[in-house]
């Protein structure tokens, strides 16, 4: 039976959802993820689920339970998370503490997948395969890097993920 991988969508910069503080998405806009996985030729077989669509300033708690919850209740043992790079950290750990037992892995971009020199299809690959290959957990990848989830923060004066101890 073929590995199937699921792909919450929770918007942040990947999708261009940089508002600030205070400000919603346009209520019409959608994620660009679906694009990617077609720019890129990605032959894993997966689902999309949008689960919330926000700038990650801000995502509260009760949407990280919502992110919990859709985990807990996907059906497949390998998934994606969408997310913006401000909270990822913090998401990852709300995750991680709660012992879901599958393969988890939150990425993001630096830059919107719709702008020249954007990250965001290098990171999108880079889940994808960290999702196929690491052990049941939590992680955040990042620019070539996969970080366990009680261990990674965001550097925010180089804006790169890296050890937090």
């Amino acid at each position: 039976m073929k590995m199937k991988i699921k792909i919450l969508i929770t918007g942040g910069t990947i999708d261009n959802l940089d508002y600030g503080p205070g400000k919603d998405a346009p209520k019409n806009q959608k994620t660009i993820i679906p694009k990617l996985l077609k720019q890129s030729r990605i032959t894993a077989n997966h689902s999309i689920d949008k689960v919330i669509f926000k700038d990650s300033r801000l995502i509260k708690d009760g949407d990280r339970k919502l992110i919990l919850k859709k985990c807990r209740e996907s059906k497949e043992n390998k998934i994606i998370i969408t997310h913006g790079t401000a909270t990822m950290a913090l998401t990852a750990k709300y995750l991680g503490r709660n012992n879901i037992n599958k393969t988890i892995v939150l990425f993001g971009s630096a830059i919107p997948a719709s702008k020249e020199k954007s990250d965001a299809l290098f990171n999108l690959g880079f889940a994808l395969a960290a999702a196929q290959t690491l052990p049941k957990g939590v992680y955040v990848a990042m620019n070539g890097k996969i970080f366990m989830w009680n261990n990674v923060k965001k550097n925010l004066k180089t804006g790169m993920f890296e050890k937090e101890k």
